[in-house]
């Protein structure tokens, strides 16, 4: 692994354990870290494995790290983002929103690093990276639910941070889609991608 790989992965571990003490509601905190103690080690392998670019991982601990801070806090109240919603005048705090546009944002570029290895048409590969955010985004939104609901119903808002918004699940989905779709203007960039990771493919398997 790339040293410039280990220093992003012990920078977000750092993270994580700073935004690990004294969160706000600590039974909220540790329903919202169950997919990072999945999917931690899963992507440390995966990059062991097909050597993902300094890019990708580095996007992938920005939003790592508004995560953490979200749950530290919870998403609904996470009050370091009030100055803004202050300032716009917002009636919510639009942190959960924002964090699920950079989802689809920044995530974008290493879920289409991942696809690339089975797919062999540039424009396949975007599309399919862009169902696989839209995908995961509203899996995720059925996830929070039932784990609110079956594990602890007491949490109810705090959790799921809704904030009386009755369309908050498909707000976030399609914030997460916008994200995912202003990717789609860095067309030629994405190009050179697939043309570097299909060489590295073919390294590999010479």
């Amino acid at each position: 692994m790339p040293r410039s790989h280990k220093i992003i992965y012990a920078i977000y571990i750092v993270v994580w354990i700073i935004m690990a003490i004294d969160p706000k509601y600590p039974a909220d905190w540790l329903l919202e870290n169950i997919l990072v103690f999945l999917f931690f080690p899963f992507i440390v392998i995966m990059d062991i494995r097909h050597r993902y670019s300094a890019t990708a991982i580095f996007l992938l601990l920005i939003f790592a790290s508004l995560h953490s801070l979200g749950s530290h806090y919870t998403y609904a109240e996470m009050e370091h983002f009030d100055v803004i919603s202050k300032f716009f005048g917002f009636e919510r705090n639009h942190f959960d929103r924002v964090v699920h546009f950079l989802f689809g944002l920044l995530v974008f570029r290493i879920l289409f690093e991942m696809i690339t290895y089975g797919i062999s048409s540039l424009k396949t590969a975007l599309f399919f990276t862009l169902t696989t955010i839209i995908s995961i985004s509203t899996i995720y939104e059925m996830l929070e639910w039932i784990a609110a609901v079956t594990f602890h119903p007491e949490l109810g808002m705090a959790f799921l941070g809704t904030q009386g918004d009755i369309w908050d699940a498909h707000k976030d989905t399609l914030a997460a889609m916008i994200g995912a779709l202003i990717n789609f203007f860095f067309y030629t960039h994405y190009a050179k991608v697939f043309k570097m990771r299909n060489t590295q493919k073919q390294a590999g398997e010479a």
